[in-house]
Formats: structure tokens, sequence, C-alpha cells
């Protein structure tokens, strides 16, 4: 599904070229669950918004291969067609855009980057109706401004309706559990858990293993000073929770 080779990723700083990610390999295949874990200032989000394609993230060697695709040749617009998605750790709002609307153009904008007709009104309507009931969203919700007034819970489900709608190969979650309470967590597991199945990939990055308890993953990696240092199976975040970082820091990479 994703292949990552030796990906060297910089930033601009006050100081000048400030290096992140320093040498990442990952490969996550289909139908897999990944998760990354790490303390503050590993590179866990500039690898996810480099992935996605935001600007002022300077790939300075390396590749990423997402299913076949050279990823960081593509646009942003050309990723997202390519397959992937990106939940943002806190989900913009969109004065004056409301979600039937904001769903209608993200949908067919991607069909017609693929080369897809779009959807017509009968299409798109029985699309949308069948994606609210299953993630409980109200129509009125979807009258509403895209996350305008909403608390996390809702935001969060909104990003689930998303990412289901979106149809995407490959997702990434980059520590979107940051700040939930326990119901708005079952809303982001609940909303991935419905969509794994052995043609899409998960990344999960999150600081804390309470995600991993609703969302079970196939491998844990521990990230730090931008490249991944042990990786394991789902055990491996239950260790870090005991040990904390630092034990695995100081150790041999993996």
């Amino acid at each position: 599904m994703i292949n990552i080779k030796d990906l060297h990723v910089s930033v601009q700083s006050d100081e000048g070229d400030k290096e992140i990610i320093k040498g990442l390999n990952l490969s996550i295949k289909a139908g897999e669950v990944h998760a990354i874990m790490g303390p503050n200032g590993a590179g866990k989000s500039t690898l996810s918004y480099t992935l996605a394609g935001r600007s002022g993230y300077q790939v300075t060697s390396g590749s990423a291969i997402l299913d076949g695709a050279d990823l960081l040749s593509l646009k942003p617009e050309e990723r997202a067609a390519a397959g992937l998605f990106l939940a943002f750790q806190y989900p913009i709002e969109i004065p004056g855009v409301n979600m039937s609307m904001f769903l209608k153009t993200s949908i067919n904008a991607i069909r017609k980057q693929r080369g897809e007709d779009e959807l017509d009104a009968l299409g798109m309507l029985k699309l949308m109706k069948a994606k609210t009931k299953e993630f409980g969203i109200s129509d009125d919700m979807m009258k509403r401004a895209v996350n305008v007034g909403c608390s996390g819970g809702e935001k969060k489900r909104n990003e689930a309706l998303q990412m289901s709608m979106l149809d995407p190969k490959f997702c990434i979650l980059d520590e979107t559990d940051s700040g939930l309470d326990i119901d708005a967590l079952r809303v982001v597991a609940d909303g991935v858990n419905s969509l794994r199945c052995p043609e899409k990939s998960f990344l999960v990055i999150t600081h804390y293993q309470r995600l991993l308890d609703y969302i079970k993953p196939d491998v844990v990696h521990i990230m730090a000073d931008g490249k991944i240092i042990k990786t394991g199976g789902a055990e491996l975040a239950l260790e870090l929770e005991e040990k904390g970082y630092s034990g695995f820091i100081k150790g041999e990479a993996a």
C-alpha cells in the first residue's frame, strides 16, 4: 500500500532550514493499521503533513510510494485523488459552507481528478443519506457550516463521515485523539473500525495508548528524533505506557 524509504524532511526556522525527519523508513501493507507513538518534537505531525503535501515542508531526499504512485511528486489534490486522507488533530471550521455542500464538492472534485463522472444529485443524495445514518448525523447537522459551533465529538463525527464518503485507500489520523473525552474518542474509533477492510490502510499517530484500546493496531512504531527507533506488535504500546519514552530512546534503533 505505502512504502516510505529513507525520508528526510526539513522546515524553515529562524536559524534556517531545520531537518525534522531524518531517514525514516515505513512500510504499511493493504489492510493493516499501524500506530506511531513518540514524544513531542519527534516529527510525527511533520510526517503526516509531508505525506499530505502541506506547504512549508521540504523533502530533501527519500521516497514515498502509495499503491504504485510517487506520492511526493503529486499536488495535494492529486494525493487525495490517489487515495490519501488526513484527519487533523484540530478539524478546521469553514464558515458559510454547510456540510452537504462541502461533501458534494469534495467528492466530485476527487472523482474529476480520477477521470470519473461526477455523481448526479440523486446518486449523491442516496450516498449521503446512507452514510449519515451510519454515523448518526442528523439532517440539521448537514445544514450547518462545517464544524462551526460543534463540540469536539461532533467535529470528529463529521470527519469520520468525510473519511467514509471520500473512500480513501490510506488514512492518516494525526493525533486525532488530542483533548477528546471518552465519548468523542469512541466516535473516532468507531469511524475507523467501520472502515477497516483488506483494501484500506491506516496510520494512527498518537501520544497515548488509550486510543489504541479502541483501534487495535497490527503494528506499533516508536518514533524519536525524526526516525523510527523500534517496531513491534500492539503490546509495544502497553510497554511504552509503563516505561515511558526514555527507556526506548536510549536504546538501539530497531
